[in-house]
């Protein structure tokens, strides 16, 4: 080879290293840089993202804070080369409004430790690519993403690159474990104490999680001195999770390892969290007061509050339009027993006792649903109140026992509780009519409650689901002893049974009637099913329904003596349970469209950081946390949030609409939920043009979002 050739290589290579250009993204300059510049078999090579952002641009850590998302890296490497993880530098508080995020400012270098083979030949380049996406914020939030590349020649030994101090001073910055002396991290409510033993005083001392919805981002972080120890007092994120069980995070004193001069630090912890005394100054007793408020300003909710609302809202149950279907039965029932007493058949006294079978029903079931719902958030799931309505098989059964009921109700088989077929005759049904009639019944009308959510309900259930399991369970309780209380009462107040209309034909008529609002919810179940499913497997449930009826009518004919249908009853049962969820089974059907909330004019999909976003430029926002197996949240939508008078009052004020649909599990939504101390839909939040949060009631009307509006 020429003396020409080798300087024509040099060259080459020389430009193929320094061939990774900035890209200009929005508001920052993104750069894939190498701390050497060349790559050596065998030993590993440190590559990094450097982003430049604009003045008062930011971008995030890997755990955000408030709002936010962390910055990716999606490599793209030869063979035999591997990547490791970001090592993340020390962040920075970034107050924004009520809220505080993690992230970075200026200059940034993101380094990841690059594995290279050793069996890999010199002389010839290595291609380096990734994909990095980030969302770089200000008064304004814009995703931002880059391909980028990085071309390093292959050669026996390396040299730093130009970046090498940039890479010097970000190794400094990346905190490393530190073990502490005496340290110890207790819980207590919604306090942490974070303590050690330190022989030399510390002026401030900053904690940054390292496991999302921990701790509180915004609230204040209190540093004390008490005896040998150096104490920081931290607020809980609401709920506080069952698997909280180790704080893990990034201390960092006096400024971080950049103000090392003044005695700054910074290392990474993981401490068991264990159970004790927190005390407070007056100082953290305000801010946890503040912590524990709800987001207008209402002070937190005592245990006999929340009980006092537990039960006004479960009485409040009863009146609302997903707990009308089963009204009819209970309405069926009294007429029976009345009937039934009169004719001397039942005794009086018998009405208290199917009372208590129907309250007793009521409350296991509530209790049940509770334990479940318990158990599965303890387990780590972000669910709330009506979880099991975002289970599409769930969905499916009920629609197939209303079904079953209005069949019933229209005679078109004869069925009761105690397991007995029975004929047309009023006598043989009440015999029939056995106390599992009246435990079933109210355990009915707790499943068909469950999308409900009535006013004094939702802050009740919202405290419930941050205590313990024995508060927890007593709130959920008293909720079933307010929904049981009125039946409870007419069974035990013959007087007002007295008042019915006499028996008569009418009674087999008003019967009938009733399975019409069966079928009704049954079309409104299947409405939520199709948001959840897809048409397709809607139709194979509509299928299934068809052989659910003709099974019902050859069992009616069965029952009447002609046995030969019974075998068609036989065999299109199973078929019809096949079909049914056979398309609702998990895994069956498709996932909806991710802009399935977005499907009214106006209206867009909620999420933390378009809200966030919204609320930095200044701009008031109404959030709508809804479902579609939520009955009130539908009826609101239609009466009051359609209305043209509310949306030229939104569009008047500038207002920015968004959904956030619950219809399917969400767990970003079941944690915004949790922010505002609430565990079910609806929950109305207007936000003001300073990021202020004003709650509004469940049950809505055109006054009251416009005197909201007005305030603003």
């Amino acid at each position: 080879m020429t003396f020409l050739a080798h300087i024509l290589l040099a060259a080459l290579c020389f430009a193929a290293a320094a061939s990774a250009q900035p890209v200009r993204v929005d508001h920052a300059e993104a750069e894939l840089v190498a701390a050497v510049d060349a790559v050596v078999p065998g030993q590993p090579v440190t590559v990094g993202l450097r982003l430049k952002h604009d003045s008062h641009w930011h971008t995030y850590w890997q755990v955000p804070g408030d709002s936010g998302l962390p910055t990716t890296l999606h490599w793209q490497l030869p063979d035999g080369f591997s990547a490791g993880p970001i090592d993340w530098p020390v962040p920075k508080r970034l107050p924004v409004g009520p809220l505080m995020n993690f992230g970075y400012e200026g200059e940034l270098l993101l380094p990841v430790q690059i594995g290279v083979p050793a069996r890999l030949p010199t002389g010839q380049t290595v291609q380096i690519k990734a994909r990095a996406d980030w969302l770089i914020c200000k008064d304004v939030c814009i995703p931002g993403g880059a391909d980028l590349q990085l071309a390093l020649p292959v050669r026996a030994d390396a040299s730093p690159s130009r970046h090498a101090v940039l890479f010097a001073s970000t190794r400094g910055l990346v905190p490393r474990p530190i073990a502490l002396d005496g340290a110890a991290a207790t819980i207590e409510e919604n306090r942490i104490r974070l303590a050690y033993r330190s022989a030399t005083p510390v002026q401030r001392l900053e904690f940054f999680p390292l496991e999302e919805a921990r701790i509180e981002p915004a609230a204040a972080q209190t540093l004390r001195a008490e005896a040998d120890d150096t104490a920081l007092y931290l607020t809980a994120a609401q709920p506080v999770a069952a698997g909280f069980r180790q704080l893990k995070g990034v201390l960092v004193a006096n400024g971080g390892p950049a103000a090392a001069d003044k005695g700054g630090w910074a290392g990474v912890i993981e401490l068991p969290l264990a159970a004790g005394t927190v005390a407070q100054s007056a100082a953290d007793a305000g801010a946890g007061a503040a912590a524990g408020r709800v987001a207008d300003g209402g002070p937190a909710m005592s245990f006999w509050v929340a009980l006092a609302g537990a039960f006004v809202g479960g009485l409040i149950l009863n009146l609302m339009p997903c707990v009308f279907p089963v009204l009819s039965l209970k309405l069926l029932s009294l007429m029976q027993h009345q009937r039934a007493g009169e004719a001397g058949h039942v005794p009086r006294a018998s009405l208290r006792v199917h009372g208590g079978a129907f309250a007793a029903g009521v409350l296991v079931c509530f209790v049940l649903l509770a334990t479940l719902l318990i158990g599965l958030r303890a387990a780590g799931e972000q669910l709330g109140w009506g979880f099991q309505l975002q289970t599409p098989w769930v969905i499916a059964a009920l629609t197939l026992l209303f079904f079953l009921i209005g069949l019933n109700l229209l005679g078109t088989f004869e069925f009761s509780f105690g397991g007995a077929l029975a004929s047309s005759g009023a006598a043989r049904r009440l015999q029939g009519d056995r106390l599992g009639g009246s435990f079933a019944t109210g355990v009915l009308a707790v499943v068909v409650a469950a999308p409900c959510t009535a006013p004094f309900m939702g802050a009740a259930l919202g405290y419930a689901v941050t205590q313990t399991a024995p508060v927890a369970l007593a709130v959920f309780a008293m909720l079933g002893a307010g929904m049981a209380a009125p039946y409870v009462a007419l069974t035990w107040m013959p007087s007002l049974l007295a008042r019915l209309p006499r028996p008569g034909v009418w009674m087999l008529r008003f019967k009938q009637m009733m399975s019409f609002p069966m079928f009704a919810t049954c079309v409104w179940l299947l409405w939520v099913l199709a948001q959840q499913v897809g048409i397709d497997a809607l139709a194979l449930v509509l299928g299934g329904l068809v052989l659910v009826a003709l099974a019902a009518w050859a069992f009616g004919l069965a029952q009447t003596g002609a046995g030969r249908w019974r075998w068609v009853a036989l065999a299109a049962a199973p078929l019809a349970l096949y079909a049914v969820f056979g398309a609702t089974w998990p895994g069956a059907a498709p996932a909806r469209d991710a802009a399935r909330a977005g499907n009214s004019a106006g209206w867009q999909p909620w999420s933390r950081a378009d809200q966030d976003a919204r609320l930095s430029s200044g701009k008031p926002v109404f959030v709508d946390f809804t479902a579609a197996w939520c009955v009130t949240c539908q009826a609101n939508k239609r009466l009051v949030l359609a209305s043209d008078t509310v949306r030229a009052a939104f569009a008047q004020r500038g207002v920015a609409l968004l959904r956030a649909d619950w219809t399917s599990r969400d767990d970003e939504i079941t944690r915004e939920l949790a922010r505002f101390n609430r565990n079910g839909v609806p929950l109305y939040v207007l936000y003001d043009r300073d990021g202020a949060p004003h709650v509004l009631p469940e049950l809505l009307s055109e006054r009251i979002v416009l005197d909201a509006l007005a305030r603003l």
